[in-house]
């Protein structure tokens, strides 16, 4: 199973710390290029990525929107969504037949996120913290898994997500 990232609208190198500090490999993963195309438009998403049989996605900020809609296409077309791991996409509603996670950068977004959708376990940064530290230190960001009050970094429950469904 193929790893796609789909980074918000931002420099490339907060994506390569991202992914360094989550422990993916770069051969693991097909990161979709942000910072030369539009990562809000599934179109553009589409044409970048084909998955064979299944697909885990970790999208951030203005890369939750495209993937949304093209994991929706995607599972239309057969392909399995292991998992979509949604970080700090507040105000996109994710709705799908396939787990959903958010991750966001404090309390309140998080809160305010869940009436429109995510259906699996969340994480919420605690103590808050700006929103582009949650994509390039998640290793620094501490928070709490909500379905178990478990303490963790955003790094640690994001990998753990991202191993469990690879291994």
């Amino acid at each position: 199973m193929k790893i796609l990232i789909c980074p918000g609208m931002h420099s490339a190198e907060l994506t390569e710390a991202f992914i360094a500090q989550v422990n993916l490999s770069e051969n693991q993963c097909a990161v979709f290029p942000s910072d030369r195309q539009p990562a809000y438009s599934s179109q553009h998403i589409l044409e970048f990525f084909q998955p064979d049989k299944s697909v885990l996605i970790v999208a951030f900020s203005a890369g939750v929107v495209g993937t949304i809609a093209a994991a929706r296409i995607w599972q239309r077309q057969g392909i399995r969504i292991d998992r979509f791991i949604a970080i700090d996409g507040w105000g996109v509603p994710l709705f799908g037949e396939f787990p959903i996670h958010r991750v966001s950068h404090d309390r309140f977004t998080h809160w305010s996120s869940l009436m429109l959708g995510g259906n699996a376990t969340h994480f919420y940064a605690d103590p808050a913290v700006d929103h582009l530290t949650l994509w390039h230190s998640p290793g620094a960001v501490q928070g709490v898994i909500e379905s178990s009050n478990r303490t963790v970094t955003a790094a640690v429950f994001i990998s753990e997500l991202v191993h469990c469904s690879t291994s």
